[in-house]
């Protein structure tokens, strides 16, 4: 990949793979040495050598706010628990930062992902942009911004099955609906307290706690947010409640809620990513 378009940004403290790879966005590909998506409606490239990023110029600041720079990451992990899993899954996924996701693309990308593996939310994603979502360039590389609202809405749930989704066509219609005829607002939502803000979203269908959890970290940058899925589930079953057969749902709900604290949201994504990577090894 030629550098002659790009320029250098300062990328302390960040590993731009384990961003992209650990299950909270799913449609960047590799190019090169780099990696190739959108940002929005925008093209990007970016590419990190060493503490710096390489962007297309006059990106500088959208790759910033986009991958969280800003974020005090070594404040954040030092409020982590010390508990050995934690700090486990903190030296494993060092550098690894949150994104700052569009909020209808966070929230319809979850609610595709349901009973999912990521190569197959990858697929639905690229299938979605490539039909429907507004076509974008960068240095002769053909790429699709995710569809909105407004053009989803106007299809079929056969239109989207052909994506590959299945059941989940039918949700997903429903909710770039809802969304496009004013009655859930992604605006007002960033306005409303956390509760609030889950509640509202959980109105769209296929949206559970789940997903709106998801859509409030990645989506609203709710960073306290902890969603539970099958595999932190799991983490929070055999490392903090090995003990105990009967474990409810709203007992881990009210345990992760106050035990990982103000960043949970970070410490679930470090958690998710280090048993998905390391706990297969040894099955």
């Amino acid at each position: 990949m030629s550098t002659a378009a790009l320029v250098a940004c300062p990328a302390r403290d960040f590993d731009l793979v384990l961003t992209l790879e650990c299950g909270q966005v799913f449609h960047w590909v590799r190019e090169g040495a780099g990696w190739l998506g959108t940002i929005g409606d925008r093209a990007m490239y970016v590419e990190q050598r060493g503490e710096e990023l390489l962007v297309p110029k006059g990106t500088e600041k959208l790759a910033h706010h986009y991958f969280a720079l800003d974020h005090p990451l070594a404040e954040i992990c030092a409020s982590f628990p010390e508990d050995p899993a934690m700090q486990a899954a903190r030296d494993f996924c060092r550098g690894m930062r949150i994104i700052r996701q569009p909020a209808w693309e966070c929230i319809a990308t979850f609610i595709t992902s349901s009973m999912k593996q990521v190569a197959h939310i990858a697929q639905i994603s690229h299938s979605l942009r490539r039909r429907y979502g507004r076509k974008v360039t960068w240095n002769g590389h053909e790429l699709f911004a995710y569809p909105t609202p407004e053009a989803l809405a106007a299809l079929s749930e056969e239109d989207l099955r052909a994506c590959a989704l299945g059941y989940r066509a039918k949700n997903l219609l429903g909710s770039a609906r809802m969304i496009a005829n004013g009655e859930v607002s992604p605006e007002a939502i960033a306005r409303m307290d956390d509760e609030a803000a889950r509640a509202e979203l959980c109105r769209l269908p296929g949206v559970g706690e789940k997903v709106a959890n998801c859509a409030l970290l990645f989506g609203f940058e709710r960073v306290r947010a902890f969603p539970i899925d099958v595999w932190i589930e799991r983490v929070l079953r055999e490392i903090y409640f090995p003990r105990k057969r009967r474990v409810t749902a709203g007992r881990l709900r009210d345990f992760s809620a106050t035990y990982f604290g103000e960043y949970g949201g970070y410490a679930q994504q470090y958690l998710f990513h280090h048993a998905r990577k390391t706990w297969r090894q040894k099955e």
